[in-house]
């Protein structure tokens, strides 16, 4: 292991212990509530930072700026589709949502809030709920371990083909990110959230700027003439969001599916507890400044450092290799002495915090979902906090492994697994939130059609195949999804608001009991 290698190890090892230190600060939870919300007692700085460091997972570093490496500015629609729905979700849902789950019999989770919303008796929709974010999150959490093993087998092994790196990468990530969300629960996960979410922002922002002036002093003199220089055919094309970086009109099936990357926010369980659990009203307005701030200038700083890193390496990465870009510009721009070697580790832990920041989370909120809905609301009501935790932190173990076996592909993509977990989120729940907090008429039928519409038309879409027809020479399309060309999320979600809105219209309408509880959310404050 060369000299270079153990500084940044160094780094590595000094940020993974700090997180399981916090871990085991915050170790004493006396109940579910203060394991899976901690308390509901967030300040709007950590919910602000924990919301969106848990949002923006490893993908915001690796897997965006690879895609806008590759085929340049057209990428961005995503970025452009992920701010509108981070405003929006913060406006809309965030302060209604969290007194809602108050006033709702204090649902301490997302399908507890849909049975105690609707009263459904027979725990129906808690169940369909609790089956969509087991499924998705293994998926979600997936695209976490496999962009963790991707950056040790860059950094520490001989790249993306080092399979030896890539398996001890995947362990060393699933077993440090397990140890602090077993002992900690949603303290430890939104604390070690804040810290992270600091170190990414600062990582995105520097690293992109740096790269810019040592481009503009090169040779080339402009970032257009060093991504000439470094084969894109049209630069002009490579910067604008209406063509490809052949010089090809962008499609609209791409801006409308990049559009649509935002509906996914209002159905994202591990973004919308953190809305549930902060302290106050007071304290949602001002999270909400600090979350839309803190979007605007990693989404932004990730779609430059996509650009300029297309004219600043040295190197031209390809499909198989483009999700590193981030971590081949910190290695050639912190190269030299000791100092430099370690900054650049700090700089690097920066991927960690977003793969961690994101996949803790993911595991606590699949964790609640079977203690507090599967396990103490259907399996066994008389459970006790100490048994109901028990089972809390296994679940945490088994989508852990779950996990671990999907990602054990070292040609997973980090951006298509997160894209099949955020449609199928998106889809199942953000219709139904949406319609559950501002639509008195929505009752239960509606609610319980809407959701497994939504989850069913993401399984149709992008795992079933019906065609095999092959494209200018490469892998047959196998999937509507492929074929047309649109986003999953786009059509699940509308579908599942329209047959939610119908079959809620044609079925009986909601108690008085259940209207009552939705005009005293406008009128209560808390």
């Amino acid at each position: 292991m060369s000299t270079n290698t153990i500084i940044v190890l160094v780094a590595f090892v000094i940020y993974m212990g700090m997180m399981i230190l916090i871990g085991a600060m915050n170790s004493k939870n006396k109940n579910n509530e203060d394991y899976f919300l901690g308390g509901r007692g967030l300040s709007s700085w950590t919910a602000a930072l924990s919301a969106q460091a848990s949002d923006m997972s490893g993908w915001l570093l690796m897997g965006l700026p690879g895609a806008i490496y590759l085929a340049g500015s057209g990428e961005m629609w995503i970025a452009i589709g992920l701010l509108i729905g981070t405003v929006l979700n913060w406006m809309l849902v965030a302060r209604r949502l969290r007194k809602y789950t108050i006033v709702a019999n204090n649902s301490l989770t997302l399908p507890s809030f849909f049975e105690n919303r609707f009263k459904d008796q027979k725990g129906v929709l808690k169940v369909v709920a609790s089956i969509v974010i087991i499924v998705f999150f293994a998926v979600y959490t997936a695209s976490a371990f496999s962009a963790g093993a991707k950056l040790f087998a860059n950094v520490f092994g001989k790249g993306a083909d080092d399979n030896v790196a890539y398996m001890t990468g995947l362990i060393v990530a699933a077993v440090v990110i397990l140890v602090y969300t077993l002992l900690g629960g949603f303290k430890a996960v939104c604390y070690t959230d804040f810290i992270q979410g600091m170190l990414m922002l600062v990582a995105i922002l520097a690293v992109p700027i740096l790269a810019y002036f040592v481009t503009v002093q090169g040779d080339a003199g402009s970032v257009s003439n060093a991504v000439t220089q470094h084969g894109v055919a049209d630069a002009a094309g490579f910067f604008s969001l209406t063509k490809n970086a052949d010089g090809s009109a962008i499609s609209w099936q791409s801006v409308v599916s990049g559009l649509g990357w935002g509906l996914g926010y209002f159905g994202m369980p591990h973004i919308l507890v953190r809305f549930m659990a902060i302290k106050s009203d007071k304290e949602v307005k001002k999270s909400r400044v600090i979350a839309i701030v803190w979007v605007v200038l990693s989404l932004g700083a990730a779609c430059l450092l996509g650009l300029i890193a297309r004219g600043y390496l040295s190197e031209t990465l390809t499909d198989k290799n483009s999700e590193t870009v981030f971590i081949r510009c910190i290695q050639q721009l912190f190269d030299g002495n000791f100092v430099l070697i370690f900054v650049g580790g700090v700089f690097l832990c920066g991927i960690l915090a977003a793969i961690m920041s994101t996949a803790d989370s993911q595991l606590l909120v699949t964790a609640s979902s079977v203690s507090e809905d599967m396990y103490k609301g259907v399996i066994k009501k008389d459970a006790s906090e100490k048994s109901a935790l028990l089972v809390g932190r296994i679940a945490v173990v088994v989508t852990a492994v779950v996990a671990f076996i999907i990602a054990i592909d070292p040609n997973s993509s980090v951006m298509k697994l997160v894209s099949d977990a955020w449609a199928g989120f998106g889809a199942a729940f953000g219709p139904v939130i949406l319609l559950a907090l501002f639509w008195k008429r929505f009752n239960l039928s509606g609610a319980v059609a809407g959701m497994i519409t939504g989850f069913l038309t993401i399984i149709i879409w992008d795992y079933i195949p019906f065609f095999n027809i092959p494209v200018d020479g490469g892998d047959p399309i196998t999937t509507i999804g492929q074929k047309t060309g649109v986003y999953s999320l786009v059509i699940g979600f509308a579908l599942a608001a329209v047959v939610a809105v119908v079959v809620t219209l044609i079925t009986k309408a909601p108690s008085k009991e259940i209207t009552k509880e939705f005009e005293k959310v406008s009128k209560v404050e808390i």
